[in-house]
């Protein structure tokens, strides 16, 4: 979907999912676009770059953007052209601030007068700095993620909390992966070394990447948490299977004794306490009280030496 937007002599040129079409109406508009960042703009996922022409720059960037139903963020690629006058973005239509930006530029002239009317330059910084805005809130909902997790931990349902861990963490990872390979992005934008951008543009990029540099703080802080509480987790998990072998063992070691004296009651050779004639039954109850005093001895010595 190719969508327009003029105001003065700007021009935003808003693509979402291109089709070859698309592109070639690009082409058609900027015929000084190199072929392979025309290419770049229909890809699905290109890794993060700064590629400078002499008339243009063409940005690659990624944003996350949290897919509820897999409890997951992930990875979306914002695609720039950024030249005199106009301004090419290329998305697949899920970063929400971009979205509302154009829909309220389209709809409201008074907005599209503030964002188009002081340039492609000071439009390139806007819509980065509402996109690495929208990454704070995700951050929050994995804080109050940590935060459950950290009440939770010792709840005897160790598997829900393994499993709720591993995708926080698996969140955290993925969150964090994103926003560093952000930051020499905004760093090269910063220095605004190339000649499509202003000088004055250099503290409001400088401010971005303070903004992405709190934001990698955040996560590098929760990514050393979930590990620890990872690490917490297995911890009391191993301590619970270690009780269980504990008391499985104490059991089997009561039940060996009983066994073996079973087995020599019944094996087929004359035994002093071998009833020869059913009628006279005490020979089984003096049989069963020694195997009981065996299982109550066994006992009082492992209390004895501290094994239970």
């Amino acid at each position: 979907m190719l969508k327009k937007l003029t105001y003065g002599r700007m021009t935003w040129i808003n693509l979402i999912n291109a089709n070859p079409s698309e592109i070639e109406a690009i082409r058609e508009l900027f015929p000084f676009i190199h072929p392979l960042n025309l290419e770049d703009l229909s890809s699905e996922m290109e890794r993060p770059k700064i590629d400078e022409d002499d008339e243009y720059l063409y940005v690659v960037m990624h944003f996350p953007s949290f897919d509820a139903k897999e409890a997951f963020s992930r990875a979306k690629e914002v695609d720039f052209v950024v030249g005199r006058g106009y301004i090419i973005t290329s998305h697949d239509g899920t970063l929400k601030p971009l979205v509302r930006l154009f829909d309220a530029c389209e709809a409201d002239e008074g907005m599209c007068a503030r964002i188009l009317g002081r340039g492609a330059n000071h439009m390139f910084y806007t819509i980065i700095d509402q996109l690495v805005d929208y990454i704070e809130p995700i951050l929050r909902k994995v804080d109050v993620k940590i935060r459950l997790l950290e009440e939770n931990i010792f709840s005897t349902d160790t598997r829900s909390v393994m499993q709720q861990l591993s995708l926080a963490r698996r969140d955290i990872i993925a969150l964090r992966r994103i926003i560093r390979q952000q930051v020499p992005i905004v760093e090269q934008l910063e220095r605004g070394e190339h000649p499509i951008l202003h000088e004055d543009l250099e503290e409001y990029f400088g401010d971005i990447a303070d903004h992405l540099y709190r934001e990698r703080d955040m996560i590098d802080e929760n990514y050393e948490i979930i590990n620890s509480l990872a690490d917490t987790v297995n911890t009391l998990a191993t301590y619970r299977v270690n009780e269980v072998i504990r008391i499985l063992t104490v059991i089997s070691v009561i039940i060996l004794p009983l066994t073996l004296f079973s087995s020599i009651y019944g094996m087929n050779i004359p035994l002093p306490l071998t009833p020869e004639h059913a009628a006279n039954p005490k020979p089984f109850f003096v049989l069963a009280t020694i195997m009981l005093g065996i299982a109550v001895g066994t006992l009082l010595y492992f209390r004895r030496r501290g094994w239970i």
